[in-house]
């Protein structure tokens, strides 16, 4: 083969192959790779996380979603505020303190955290031996209490509660997450324990098959101490008799709306797309699935108790859908 012929075809090879290193270098840029802040082993946090992240790596082209755990609400919030996850689930109590400097011994402003939607109210529920016969919070002075994790909601719900009713200082709070919570209950080493998330939730289910349980009426604390006004994004709720085994009565307490949140940095075509496919009949169906809590998650509930600033995208998205957006949630 003459040498110029051999310079041809090697040029030509270099040429197809610089193109397809610049094809590869291009498909990377175009990938998203997202971080999706659920929460505790055992905790609705991570179904939803890993379910979302799951149903968004399989139907956003170029789109790679990791569910990450975490100790939940709190620990999520500061870490989308960060910038070190992009998506994360954060109750809309802890995203309008933080927001505001006023989380518990916190004076830290979390401004870089969006709503994207809301996904299920959260009601308090606080374990207590049936046989105690426990008819108030305040009756649980010098006892031992699961609280949640160190950093998550429930464990921040927790201490504004108690400390709003004035016991804090006078029990004997353990951080420990649900999972936990419900096997020391049953060991005896706890005396109740408290949680924050959608009902049923696996581990009181886990407590009740093995001891006679009781939810304590929270509401009624709540309201006797003025709670709500001092919260006002917590609301009154009913948890229907027959939930857990052994309690046939229904329990009033109050909760707070779960909402999936967005680091202010993301790209805004990234959570349009994200939103849209998770509020879609398909992806709403999904959810269901992967949690019963996600049968409240509507396009209708969509901004439903949303406490700091959408994201552009999601705004984007509720718009299209024709829902009124209050000033404050427009970014």
């Amino acid at each position: 083969m003459k040498r110029g012929s051999v310079i041809f075809l090697l040029a030509g090879f270099l040429a197809v192959f610089f193109c397809l290193s610049f094809d590869d270098e291009a498909d990377a840029q175009r990938r998203a790779f997202l971080a999706f802040g659920g929460g505790p082993t055992g905790g609705t946090f991570n179904y939803f996380a890993n379910g979302m992240a799951i149903y968004l790596g399989r139907h956003i082209p170029n789109l790679e979603m990791s569910s990450e755990g975490s100790g939940g609400s709190g620990e999520n919030l500061r870490r989308l505020n960060a910038g070190q996850i992009d998506y994360g689930i954060v109750y809309s109590g802890d995203a309008f303190l933080g927001r505001l400097g006023l989380l518990p011994n916190d004076d830290r402003k979390y401004e870089n955290v969006r709503s994207v939607g809301y996904l299920y109210g959260a009601p308090a529920q606080l374990v207590v031996r049936a046989r105690d016969e426990i008819g108030s919070a305040k009756d649980l002075v010098g006892k031992r209490i699961a609280v949640g994790n160190v950093g998550s909601g429930a464990a921040l719900s927790a201490e504004r509660f108690f400390r709003h009713i004035g016991i804090w200082d006078d029990i004997r709070p353990q951080f420990l997450g649900y999972s936990p919570a419900a096997s020391a209950f049953r060991d005896g080493n706890i005396d109740a324990f408290w949680v924050l998330v959608g009902y049923p939730n696996a581990s009181v289910i886990e407590a009740a098959t093995q001891t006679n349980i009781n939810l304590v009426n929270l509401h009624k604390d709540a309201l006797e101490t003025g709670f709500y006004d001092e919260y006002p994004f917590y609301t009154k709720v009913t948890i229907p008799g027959g939930t857990y085994r052994g309690m046939e009565q229904e329990v009033d307490t109050f909760q707070d709306s779960t909402f999936w949140c967005a680091s202010a940095g993301v790209d805004e075509e990234i959570v349009y797309q994200s939103v849209k496919t998770i509020y879609s009949e398909a992806g709403l169906q999904h959810m269901r699935t992967a949690h019963g809590a996600a049968r409240e998650m509507s396009i209708e509930n969509g901004i439903m108790g949303a406490s700091v600033p959408l994201h552009p995208g999601a705004y984007r998205f509720w718009k299209e859908q024709g829902l009124e957006i209050p000033d404050d949630l427009k970014p």
